[in-house]
């Protein structure tokens, strides 16, 4: 049974909230990635019913680049734009046989994303944390 994988638009969940991120991006995507390690594991009330997140994929772009991750975490560091980065990581869970629960707002991305992956918006993810 495919097993979700959710995978983090960074900078669209940081810039979902007005909390200073854009004078120090770094500081705010360690933040929000700290800030996910407690789910891991966790049962939650997903997008279509409950879902257990056993791994979180956090896709980081631009300054943020230079984040401090958690171990926890799965961190992809984008070299260009972070939308073909989310799409390409989707891509590979899907191969892998799971099932990618993107966290974004972007519509763009959003449109771009392969058949079979799960939608969610930065609200969501913000409410869990």
């Amino acid at each position: 049974m495919p097993v979700p994988v959710l995978v983090v638009d960074v900078a669209n969940v940081m810039g979902s909230r007005p909390d200073g991120w854009w004078r120090d991006r770094p500081g705010a995507a360690t933040r929000l990635m700290a800030s996910l390690v407690p789910l891991v594991g966790v049962e939650v009330d997903g997008p279509t019913g409950a879902v257990r997140i056993d791994r979180i994929i956090a896709v980081v772009e631009g300054q943020a680049r230079t984040a401090t991750a958690p171990p926890e975490l799965d961190v992809v560091l984008s070299p260009a734009d972070g939308d073909t980065t989310i799409v390409e990581v989707a891509e590979q869970v899907l191969t892998g046989g799971d099932v990618p629960l993107v966290v974004t707002a972007d519509r763009g991305l959003r449109a771009r994303l392969p058949i079979g992956s799960q939608l969610a918006g930065p609200g969501w993810l913000l409410a869990l944390i």
